[in-house]
């Protein structure tokens, strides 16, 4: 999820102004993460997160907001049957956050299926020793598991067992916007060489990296180029359009996604923050983020502005 700015150990309990996503069941049998659906959301204060308090679906720029996170649970025997126990030739890409594999499941129930069967699905799994751990597995959890809008990718479930942790996304056939920017080359190549970066110095690699086959990238046009930078506005005007303002903080080529039509998609929600609330016009945070893409003035001062 990029090259973090924050020089501080990360503290990898649950926030204490989010929910606590639910733990799948031992009898095997999925569930859905659901305010309505049978499973409490708990939270690991008494205080209520201000995602919580929204009383009714907001509806916003062709998207909507949802009160709670309605996502499926899955077990982690569920994810090794849908990706053949997390085979090499089912790696998609590696990140900072840990390796993203190809997977399979039904397309109306999302349990999980034979390889070949149903509809593929990208597996996060993260790497127990990745920097950036459970918060933010946690944010993309209380962040995309709300949100819904053709701009953004779609976060379909999660697996949360004992030091697992895996999320389940939709499956972007055309990868990152970065791959098609600058790389040119054999993806093969490059895929096994960041690989063995991440493994050495975890630090050194930022962003989800897919690799989408051995064949060159072709140059995009201009107009798909037209049609992607305004898809990936839409998706930010819809986070920073809505009453409760998100503030994204990770906006960068490699977390554009695209599908087979090129329509973009951001993902990659680890650093996301709830905008300032009460009139106030910035919120204070701990400067994060990738370098080259935060803004001097967010370096300098720590503010968010709006």
């Amino acid at each position: 999820m990029g090259n973090c700015l924050d020089s501080h150990p990360r503290d990898l309990n649950p926030s204490t102004t989010t929910h606590t996503p639910t733990r799948p069941s031992t009898s095997g049998a999925s569930s859905y993460y659901s305010n309505g659906g049978g499973f409490s959301v708990t939270s690991s204060s008494a205080g209520q997160s201000r995602f919580s308090a929204a009383a009714s679906e907001e509806t916003c720029l062709d998207g909507e907001m949802l009160p709670t996170p309605n996502l499926k649970i899955y077990t982690f025997a569920d994810l090794k049957s849908a990706t053949r126990n997390f085979k090499l030739e089912t790696v998609l890409g590696v990140g900072g956050f840990g390796t993203v594999f190809k997977g399979w499941v039904d397309e109306k129930t999302l349990a999980p299926t034979k390889p070949g069967t149903g509809m593929i699905v990208a597996i996060k799994k993260l790497n127990r020793e990745s920097m950036q751990g459970f918060q933010e597995w946690q944010s993309e959890v209380n962040f995309l598991g709300r949100l819904s809008h053709p701009n953004l990718v779609k976060l379909l479930g999660y697996c949360w067992e004992d030091a697992e942790l895996l999320l389940v996304y939709e499956f972007m056939p055309k990868g990152s916007l970065e791959n098609h920017l600058f790389r040119s080359k054999n993806l093969k190549i490059q895929f096994l060489f960041r690989s063995f970066i991440v493994d050495e110095k975890m630090s050194f690699l930022g962003g989800l990296f897919y690799c989408t086959g051995g064949s060159a990238i072709e140059p995009l046009s201009w107009q798909i180029r037209l049609k992607i930078a305004i898809g990936a506005a839409r998706g930010l005007a819809f986070l920073h359009s809505s009453e409760k303002q998100i503030i994204y903080r990770d906006f960068k080529a490699s977390n554009i996604l695209l599908d087979v039509n090129y329509n973009a998609k951001i993902s990659d929600f680890g650093l996301a923050k709830l905008g300032p609330a009460g009139g106030e016009s910035h919120v204070t945070t701990r400067i994060m983020g990738t370098y080259g893409y935060a803004a001097p003035e967010y370096i300098a001062t720590g503010w968010c502005l709006f």
